[in-house]
């Protein structure tokens, strides 16, 4: 049945919030742990502190076909590491046993600033 057919149907989320996750919570919970861990490999090359510690990891969406969405972004838009950042991201969480794939996407919505950085990075960075 086409979206256009669907006249009378719910609309998508509501449809996913009604039918169980075909991943088990104990499952989900293991991927979500692993994920963040291989997150925390990757580090910015300018900056001594993982991503996920920098607080440039926005959204991560683990689908019931294991398929990895992230919503990233960059310390400013002009980053040299631009291009080789989200390849290693997507490279170290499709590593994690149980993902499928890993996709990034960018966004500068809402921009970067050092308050989105974890109390690990601040200490790393010396910025209290």
């Amino acid at each position: 049945m086409t979206e256009e057919t669907k006249t009378d149907a719910k609309p998508a989320a509501a449809e996913s919030a009604e039918r169980p996750s075909a991943i088990p919570p104990d499952e989900m919970a293991r991927l979500t742990d692993e994920i963040v861990g291989a997150l925390k490999t990757v580090y910015d090359p300018e900056i001594p502190a993982d991503i996920y510690e920098l607080g440039l990891i926005y959204k991560v969406d683990i689908d019931d076909d294991r398929m990895v969405k992230i919503d990233m972004t960059l310390t400013t838009p002009n980053c040299p590491s631009a291009a080789e950042l989200p390849m290693q991201v997507e490279s170290a969480v499709a590593g994690v046993p149980g993902v499928r794939e890993a996709k990034v996407n960018i966004v500068w919505d809402p921009p970067w600033d050092p308050s989105r950085m974890s109390d690990e990075a601040r200490t790393v960075l010396n910025m209290w």
